[in-house]
C-alpha cells in the first residue's frame, strides 16, 4: 500500500503542475494509509517543485508528524494531518493556488457549485478567512470547514480539496478551477454593455 499512495502522491502532483494548477514550488499534494502501527501520510517535500518529484522525494510522517523517512515535509503538514483527523474517510489532499480558483480567493465574489462533481447541497463553495499559511490557525480552521465539505477556498490563498484517493482530491481541484474560469468569464461578459 505504501509504494502505491507514494506512487499516487507523485503521479497527481505532476498531474496538478501540467494542468497549470500549480506554479513554481507551491502547492502540496498527500495520501494516507494504514499501517499496523497506525495511519501514515506520504506527503510532497517542502520547497520543491510539484513537476517532477520523484519516490524518493516523498516525506512519510505517522499520525502525530514525526517523520519516518529522511527529508523536509510540505510547510502545510499541520493543516493535512488535521483534515485527516477531522475526515476519517478521505484518503487524498490536493492544495493548490490554481489563477481562476485563487483570483475568486482574492476577490469579493464567490465560486457557485456546479454539477459535475457530487450532489450540490449549497449555493456556493465554502469559504474560510485568511490565515497565514503553515499556522496551526490555518490547520485548524480548514480543517474544521472540511469536516463536512469535499473542497473549500481559503481567502487570499487558494484551494483545498479532499477525495477518498489522491486522485479524486486532484480531479475536483480540477473541476474547481474549471467552474472557476467559467464563472470568471461569465462575470466578465456580464459586465460588458
Amino acid at each position: 500500500m505504501e509504494k502505491e499512495i507514494v506512487k499516487s502522491v507523485v503521479e497527481m502532483s505532476a498531474y496538478v503542475f501540467q494542468r497549470g494548477l500549480v506554479s513554481g514550488k507551491a502547492g502540496n499534494v498527500s495520501g494516507r494509509f494504514k499501517t499496523d502501527h497506525g495511519d501514515v501520510v506520504a506527503i510532497t517535500p517542502t520547497l520543491k517543485s510539484l513537476a517532477d518529484l520523484r519516490e524518493e522525494d516523498i516525506i512519510l510522517v505517522n499520525e502525530n508528524g514525526e517523520n519516518l523517512t529522511k527529508g523536509k515535509p510540505s510547510s502545510e503538514l499541520g493543516m493535512h494531518l488535521a483534515i485527516y483527523k477531522a475526515k476519517p474517510d478521505i484518503y487524498g489532499i490536493v492544495h493548490t493556488h490554481s489563477p481562476y480558483a485563487t483570483g475568486f480567493a482574492f476577490s469579493n465574489k464567490r465560486i457557485k457549485r456546479l454539477e459535475g462533481f457530487g450532489a450540490i447541497e449549497s449555493e456556493y463553495i465554502k469559504d474560510i478567512d485568511y490565515f497565514k499559511p503553515g499556522s496551526e490557525d490555518l490547520a485548524q480552521n480548514a480543517a474544521e470547514a472540511l469536516r463536512n465539505e469535499d473542497v473549500i477556498i481559503l481567502k487570499n490563498h487558494g484551494v483545498i480539496a479532499t477525495g477518498s484517493t489522491v486522485k479524486e482530491a486532484a480531479t475536483l481541484v480540477e473541476f474547481v478551477e474549471e467552474i472557476a474560469k467559467t464563472q470568471f468569464v461569465t462575470h466578465v461578459l456580464n459586465s460588458i454593455e
